[in-house]
């Protein structure tokens, strides 16, 4: 098992995180994904690592930037 946590850039309500989080639970191996709106941190659990490129892609996706 192994998680990644995030922060996403401009999410504001629950609409917001349930984007997010129907995007980043597309990614192969994707086994949970907990977002936390008030500070922006989205915790990824998967099988094994995720691709960092296919994690943006899948925020963008959703209409948000990963910030940094």
């Amino acid at each position: 098992m192994s998680t990644t946590t995030i922060t996403v850039e401009g999410m504001s309500c629950g609409g917001c995180a349930n984007s997010v989080r129907a995007e980043l639970t597309h990614i192969p191996g994707v086994v949970g994904v907990d977002v936390d709106i008030t500070n922006g941190t989205v915790t990824i659990d998967s099988q094994a690592p995720v691709d960092p490129a296919a994690v943006r892609a899948a925020v963008e996706e959703a209409g948000y930037t990963l910030a940094g």
